[in-house]
């Protein structure tokens, strides 16, 4: 094998200089430092800067403000009118960002720890509005709701019912967006003050001029101040009932079944009505279920079928439509699996749940801007997809061997490739 050697600066990951031109000229950069404000006069770097760097950072395939030093700022250092900030000044900007955690007592005598940053969740909704990923004008707006829990031996952490130490953050996504995060602590009931959480996140929504349509939750969300929260401030909305021994009884009850394939499984649906909560309110239940491949008796029924109910106050779509609607929330599931393995979740950098929060949402918002580029692009050219993961559009758009020469008195991008990347500046 016969091998040179050559001194040419090329950089190995040119597809971010696009990327950073589309941000830059939907001016992404300039709204997060108008929203979120100067920092110290004597500040070299803007909250802008930190966002782009580690947006950046990500799309190169690094996973932590160190790689900035380590091994990518040569690749950031590409980017036209950016200087690149140092890991500490990365991390040092979080913690500007913080807010003061609050400790709340529930019933059972147990400590909840929440983070609650509203400056950081509005400016993530507001970057949202700025590239039309949400829209005040749009109609049919559906917000998901979920908890999830990321094991972490930080020093606040605590054990949570996974068996592990860790947070169990409550996201708000719409789409594939995340557009609310509140921290806690591991040890936080998800139930506890969730009424309290949804009712911050529907505010920030009026404040945005947001409106909300429809809204679904799992049975985590399942208490009477959750439903009278969603039901002030969405149309309507879908929610995973929880099993209770009067709920049974009527579901025992059910002759007329209506058979449907779900997803190449055969089920059986109903509607019935039922005052939960031990109030006068009638809900609509939309009952499903499923054979059982053991043919072992439920519990509850005595038939060998799995049972499923969703609550709600739809009277006009039909019973399959009902569970189609709320079976599409899987997309959330799917955002927490792009959250915690392409966008750093997993790796917090911070001891204190409070500037983890910071960490989270602004990773968030890297996935939001993310997905932004990722259609931008997706539109323009044929070898990028809408639906490419973060390893994916890696291997086909970012990695991209570039070098700035000098032409005249300005410089010029050489791309070593044929695909077709001028089709994005057009």
């Amino acid at each position: 094998m016969k091998y040179t050697y050559s001194q040419e600066k090329i950089h190995t990951f040119g597809g971010i200089n696009f990327a950073d031109k589309i941000l830059a000229d939907a001016h992404i950069y300039g709204s997060i430092d108008e929203h979120l404000g100067p920092r110290d006069v004597r500040a070299t770097f803007g909250y802008g800067d930190l966002v782009r760097s580690y947006l950046m950072l990500t799309l190169c395939g690094g996973d932590c403000a160190e790689d900035v030093a380590d091994h990518l700022g040569g690749e950031l250092s590409q980017l036209e009118g950016f200087k690149v900030p140092s890991p500490d000044t990365l991390l040092r900007m979080q913690k500007q960002l913080d807010t003061e955690k609050r400790a709340v007592g529930s019933k059972g005598g147990a400590v909840n720890e929440l983070s609650i940053n509203d400056e950081m969740n509005g400016l993530m909704v507001a970057l949202l509005l700025r590239t039309g990923q949400l829209s005040p004008k749009g109609k049919g707006h559906v917000p998901d709701f979920d908890n999830q829990f990321l094991p972490t031996g930080k020093y606040d952490s605590k054990r949570g019912y996974k068996k592990a130490d860790g947070y169990f953050p409550g996201v708000a996504s719409i789409g594939n967006c995340p557009v609310y995060i509140e921290g806690r602590n591991g040890n936080s009931n998800v139930k506890f003050g969730q009424a309290d959480t949804l009712e911050r996140t529907y505010a920030l929504f009026r404040e945005s001029g947001i409106e909300i349509e429809r809204s679904r939750m799992d049975c985590g969300s399942f208490t009477k101040e959750v439903v009278d929260t969603v039901k002030a401030n969405s149309t309507y909305f879908y929610i995973r009932a929880q099993r209770c021994a009067a709920l049974c009884d009527i579901v025992r009850g059910i002759t007329d079944w209506q058979q449907v394939e779900i997803g190449h499984r055969d089920y059986g649906v109903a509607t019935i009505e039922y005052a939960q909560f031990g109030g006068e309110r009638v809900y609509r239940y939309v009952v499903s279920r499923e054979k059982r491949d053991d043919g072992q008796g439920d519990l509850f029924t005595g038939y060998s079928f799995t049972y499923r109910a969703i609550i709600t106050n739809d009277p006009d779509m039909n019973d399959l439509e009902v569970v189609g609607f709320y079976n599409a929330r899987g997309n959330s599931e799917r955002l927490f699996d792009e959250m915690n393995n392409d966008f750093l979740w997993k790796k917090m950098p911070f001891s204190f749940l409070e500037q983890n929060t910071v960490f989270l949402i602004m990773t968030a918002i890297c996935h939001n801007l993310y997905r932004f580029v990722l259609s931008f692009v997706a539109k323009r050219v044929d070898f990028v997809k809408a639906t490419f993961r973060l390893k994916k559009f890696i291997f086909r758009f970012v990695a991209l061997p570039v070098k700035w020469i000098r032409r005249g008195r300005g410089k010029v991008l050489k791309l070593y490739t044929a695909r077709p990347y001028h089709l994005l500046l057009e």
